[in-house]
Parts: C-alpha cells; structure tokens; sequence
C-alpha cells in the first residue's frame, strides 16, 4: 500500500509540475508573460503545493465544502511542507458561508505560555534573540489543530476524521521533497554550520535531503492518526505530556495547562471598501486585514489605471501608502484581548485622506511624516507560512493561513510525536524597537504577556463583487504578506490582471521601518533608477511572499492560480 501510494504522489507530482511553465518575457504586457490560471466550474483549491490542493480538491469532489477542503489541504502540507506549515503552529480563516450570505473569522493564533514574562529574553539589559528563534523557549502554544476542528465541527460536511485521514497517508507513506522545501533544508544547513538541528528528520545519515528524495515522518504520521480519532488528543493526555516533555527538555516553560486552556477564537470580520468592492480580511492580532485595509484606502484616491501597470509611478504611490500603514502597523497594533487598537480610525477612508495629503508625487517623506506620529515609534521576514485559498460549487470561500513563524519554526521537534513547533514568541516585541527575525520593529502594545496572541502580518481576504466572493486571496512570507495581497488585489480590480498574472507578475515590498524598498530582481532599470530619483533607498530581494489566489467570473467560472515563486499547482474539478 505504501509503495503504491509513493508511486502515486511522485507520479503526480511529476505531472503537475510540469503544467506551471512561467515565461520570462517580464518586459511583455502582463497578461502576455504568464500561462492561463486553472479554469474550471465548480470548485478549486489553490495552494502551495500540488498534492496539497489535491487532497483539497478530492474533499471537495466527495462532497466536502469549503472548510472540509481547507481543513484537509491545511493539514496536507503539514506533512509536506514542515519548513512552512504544521499543527505545531496556528493560523487564520476567513470564511464565506454562502447559504448564511455572511463572513466568518477565526483565530487560532498561538499564545505565550503562562509562564511567559515581558522580559524573558532581555539578558543583562540586551535583546538575546536567538532565544526567541531556536529551541524551547521559543515556542508558542500551538492552535492548528483547535482552530481547524473548530472550523469542521461547525461548517464542515466530511466530518473530522474525513479532513485528517490524507494527511496521514502521506505521513506514512513519506512524500517526495519538493525543490523549495530542499532549497530550505539546504539553506538551514548552511546556516546552521552543520549543526542539523532537525537531526534525523531531514539530514537522514548527516546529509541534507534533496529534491525527489523521500521524506518519511512515522512519529508525526502515528500523531496524525491519533488525531483522526481524537481532536483534543494534543491538548490533552499522552500527546500532549510528550509535547510538553520535549519542549521543556528544550529550554522551553510550556505546560500541560497551557495546552489543556488553548481555545480558538471567533473574531467579528474586519471590513473595508476598496472602488466599490466589500473588503473582508481579518482582525487583530492579525495587522494584515489593517494594514491592507488601510493601503487600499489611500490608493482609492488614486486612478492607479491611468499610471500604466507598474509605472514607476504607479509603484511609488503604492510604496508610500504601504510606509503608512506599516508605520501605524508599528505603533498601535497588538492583541486586541490585551491592548485596544484603533481599528475604526485606521481604517477609515477620513483618516486615508488625511494620510493621503502627506503624499509627495515625486519625492518620498521623511520617516516620522509617515503614519500618526507618535514618541517612541516602532516597528516588524521568515518563511514558515503557507496559504490556501478555496471556492466550492455552492460559493462557499475560505481564505486561511498558516504558520510556524521562521523556516522550520523553532528547529526542533516535540519529542516522539514527530510535530516541529512553531518560534512565534519572536512575533512579540522582545524590547520595543528592537526588531525581530523579520526586521520587523513593534511597540509596547505586542508586549509578552501570559496568554496573550503576538502580532502577524497574515492577510487571507475575501473581495466581493456585488454580493458574491470575487477574489479569495492571501499569502506567505512575514511582513511582505501585506503588501503582496495589496498588490494582488490592485492587478485584478485596477489593471483586470487575471489570478495568474496578478500573482505572478514582480512586487515591491517596503515596510517602513527599515527605510528601503525590496524590488523582485525582474523589475525593469528605468523603473528602479525612477524610483531611486524620488528618494526610495532601493535593494534587491530575492525573498518574497508567495500567493494563492481564486477568482470567480460573473458567469461562475473559477480562476486558480498558484505562486510559481514555490511551484505551487492549483486543482479544481
């Protein structure tokens, strides 16, 4: 059984890799330099890796919704992609539920321990973060596993144990290293000296796995059919105790409590408006649904159409909206269980004005002109996230995200259950103004507390047309997640880019604080040496958010598109 289902998954694997050819005429018009999206009728699932949106679209073809489709990819690329994803982390859903013409959200962020101090990572009056990266103290309780059958049990059809199932076959089965998750063992060798901190799991006999060879996860598949049978099982019982048992042999303070008190949380949706379209992202602690919300605000005020598709100054105007929102990104968001934040005001197409009037055609401002100033001003890159987004035949969408924080998380695993845990206590501000693995600054409002959800840049959003969901869209890759899904969003309502184009096409990225823009390597000259005229310290990046993408016609048809940054493949039916 094993052999042929290895067959299989490196058969089609195979297959579907070939479908994603990206042409790299960048300087042609947009829709000219990228293949077609999947076109298909009734229901697709877009994300990261092939044989994740298999599992995803075969849930839907049993007759699982939306949330059975997400729930089943989800988990999916847990045992695929342990480098971005895994229930040793937590996430977001935005979810449409078309017979209830209504949006949902939930959080199953992770949360400091309850033994979490302010100062835990401050040693003799310095920032020591390595301890917030690596190893035990660098782990957040995780919420994956609460948040999805949260989800299920409440929207879904298959049933839990239906969602869970795929996921373990491939565990057991072992599945074959994609080209980006070996370029990510391969960049954590490097990084690492050798010291192989995931030890057997990926460097079996001392050597970094490559590409086509078997990744075999026994323990984590043995975890995976405990939870088929029981979704409290790592909250509670002998999972739970071994999870805790390594990471406090790590260094780390989790406790049995910790993951007997986890909850998930149904947060009210955050909603904008952006050329006519209802906006639906999510709330804090996430910042991407304020961020982006606040981008599009101030970009409403521009006819971006008429500076031509990646104009320079299309791109410049872009840019300094993106400086505004991260800036407020950095001074006021928090955990809103724990701090308040001014969402109704950040949000507001009054306050966009007002930003809006600070903005210079051709030079950039200085760097407290950007935002609400305010004393002592902070702000905050890592790879440990995937999105997926889903559309299914009766219009239910859901847009969720994922993440174990930094590339493998916290580097280690929980003992004999086979789980990577997530570092995301990095996503707290250790010591304000001080920036995290990301280069990302926060303030005094993403301060450690016992219990408290540390500040993401996750973005999965829903845009409408008239009453119906249009673009489902979101991403990975830390702070560029906001201006990716940002920029996404602009393609398709201000250029009529198609999903492919739009998440294919070469993105900028700034975050305020540090005081440079990031341009993808495929950016024309002229436009860069434009863009330098104005002001913008300009650098070339290489890393940047990845992005899936739907989109539904008038006529029904949907539209999947995978970001070939990570050779992702869409499938539908």
């Amino acid at each position: 059984m094993r052999a042929c289902y290895t067959r299989w998954a490196v058969s089609f694997g195979r297959t579907l890799a070939c479908l994603l050819v990206v042409a790299p005429a960048w300087s042609r018009p947009a829709q000219a330099a990228y293949p077609p999206p999947l076109r298909v009728a009734h229901g697709a699932v877009a994300a990261d890796h092939p044989l994740a949106s298999q599992v995803g679209a075969e849930a839907l073809r049993q007759g699982g919704n939306a949330v059975d489709a997400a729930c089943a990819t989800a988990l999916a690329l847990g045992a695929l992609s342990p480098a971005s994803s895994g229930i040793g982390g937590g996430g977001f859903l935005v979810l449409y539920v078309a017979k209830e013409h209504k949006v949902v959200t939930l959080d199953f962020r992770e949360r400091a321990p309850a033994a979490a101090t302010r100062n835990m990572y401050v040693k003799e009056g310095k920032v020591s973060p390595e301890l917030a990266r690596h190893g035990g103290l660098a782990a957040a309780v995780p919420g994956e596993t609460a948040g999805l059958f949260e989800a299920v049990q409440k929207y879904g059809r298959l049933g839990w144990k239906k969602c869970v199932q795929p996921a373990a076959r491939l565990a057991h089965a072992g599945a074959p290293v994609s080209p980006y998750l070996a370029r990510q063992i391969e960049r954590l060798h490097e990084r690492s000296g050798g010291a192989f901190e995931l030890g057997a799991l990926i460097f079996p006999g001392g050597r970094p796995l490559r590409a086509g060879q078997l990744l075999e996860r026994p323990d984590f598949a043995h975890t995976l059919d405990a939870l088929a049978r029981d979704p409290s099982a790592l909250y509670r019982g002998p999972l739970a105790r071994e999870l805790v048992r390594a990471v406090r042999a790590a260094g780390g303070i989790l406790s049995e409590q910790d993951l007997a008190d986890y909850r998930p949380l149904w947060r009210p949706p955050l909603e904008g408006s952006y050329r006519g379209h209802r906006v639906v992202s999510m709330s804090p602690p996430s910042s991407g649904g304020v961020a982006l919300i606040e981008s599009l605000n101030v970009l409403e005020r521009h006819e971006l159409s008429k500076l031509g598709w990646g104009s320079s100054a299309h791109l410049h105007t872009l840019l300094e909206a993106l400086k505004h929102a991260f800036a407020d990104r950095a001074r006021f968001l928090g955990d809103p269980d724990f701090v308040k934040v001014p969402v109704e005001k950040l949000t507001s197409k009054d306050y966009a004005r007002a930003l809006d009037q600070r903005l210079q055609a051709d030079h950039v401002l200085r760097r407290d002109q950007y935002g609400t100033p305010s004393p002592n001003a902070t702000q905050v890159r890592g790879g440990g996230t995937s999105h997926l987004s889903v559309v299914d035949a009766d219009g239910n969408a859901a847009a969720l995200t994922t993440t174990i924080n930094g590339y493998f998380g916290a580097r280690f695993v929980g003992g004999s259950t086979g789980i990577i845990l997530n570092n995301e206590m990095d996503d707290f501000s250790a010591q304000p103004g001080v920036p995290n693995a990301d280069g990302l600054v926060t303030g005094e409002g993403n301060a450690i507390a016992p219990g408290k959800r540390p500040l993401s840049s996750m973005t999965p959003s829903i845009v409408f047309a008239a009453d119906r969901p249009w673009i489902v869209v979101g991403g990975a890759g830390s702070a560029r997640i906001i201006s990716g899904v940002t920029q996404a969003i602009v393609a398709v309502v201000d250029f009529d880019l198609d999903a492919q184009a739009a998440i294919s096409a070469p993105r900028v990225h700034t975050q305020w604080v540090p005081e440079r823009i990031d341009l993808e390597s495929f950016i024309p000259a002229d436009v860069a040496q434009a863009l330098a005229r104005r002001g913008h310290s300009i650098e070339q990046s290489k890393d940047y958010c990845v992005l899936q993408m739907i989109t539904v016609g008038k006529d029904g048809t949907i539209e999947a598109a995978s970001d070939p940054r990570k050779q992702g493949v869409p499938v539908g039916y």
